[in-house]
């Protein structure tokens, strides 16, 4: 009896089949083909967000660069300074922010300058200092004084006044109106400061003047009758 070597392999398992390889089942082809257009629409979409991160960064970047360059160095008050005191080295502090253009603080690079000024008004701690805040001289200064006078338009100029216009003050005449040959009484001062009065109209003029005069020009300008003359302003 003869035995058949072909039908079995050496390890005595069925033999291998013989011919081309079976194709794929049609579901695992589609999947894959439906995988690759996505990927394909994808990549699009990919690159539109990538353009977007970097336009976001430019802009954050451009942001960035234009608050830096919109702040600047200005003194911030360290300390309460009641006026009159003096602005001592330490007091200030040099600050970078962005400055409303409405303001007008002093540059940081004057703080070597600004200590020794005066405070010419309180300042508090943290405040933005500025030039209207800051003085060499003190008003009223020493041997003078400080008087107010309320004025009506018809008792000075329509020429608006400023601190530190030279005027005198003339006594006018009384509820008769009658002008003497007498020269009218005469005190000169120095304008320091100008407010309106929108209920009245009037207007009220801080002069300075020297201490020994200051109480008859107050006493005068409690009657009503005086009138304010400005001098010229050329130095």
């Amino acid at each position: 009896m003869s035995l058949d070597t072909t039908s079995q392999t050496v390890s005595g398992g069925p033999p291998p089949p013989s011919g081309p390889a079976p194709a794929a089942p049609k579901e695992t082809v589609g999947r894959e083909q439906a995988t690759a257009r996505a990927k394909k629409r994808r990549r699009p979409l990919v690159f539109a967000i990538c353009a977007v991160l970097v336009a976001a960064g430019a802009l954050g970047a451009a942001f960035a660069y234009t608050s830096v360059s919109d702040t600047q160095e200005v003194l911030v008050v360290n300390r309460d300074i009641a006026r009159g005191e003096t602005i001592e080295p330490g007091d200030l502090t040099v600050v970078r922010v962005s400055i409303d253009p409405a303001l007008t603080p002093i540059s940081g690079s004057q703080k070597s300058s600004i200590e020794g000024s005066r405070a010419a008004v309180d300042l508090w701690a943290g405040t933005l200092l500025s030039e209207q805040q800051v003085t060499e001289n003190l008003v009223p200064g020493e041997g003078e004084s400080l008087v107010g006078i309320s004025l009506t338009p018809a008792q000075m100029p329509s020429e608006p006044l400023y601190s530190g216009d030279t005027v005198r003050i003339v006594t006018t005449p009384g509820d008769q109106g009658e002008v003497t040959e007498q020269t009218p009484v005469t005190i000169e001062a120095t304008v320091v400061g100008v407010s309106r009065v929108e209920e009245t109209g009037e207007t009220v003029v801080n002069v300075s003047v020297p201490k020994e005069k200051s109480a008859d020009l107050a006493a005068r300008a409690a009657t009503g009758r005086v009138a304010l003359v400005l001098d010229t302003r050329e130095r």
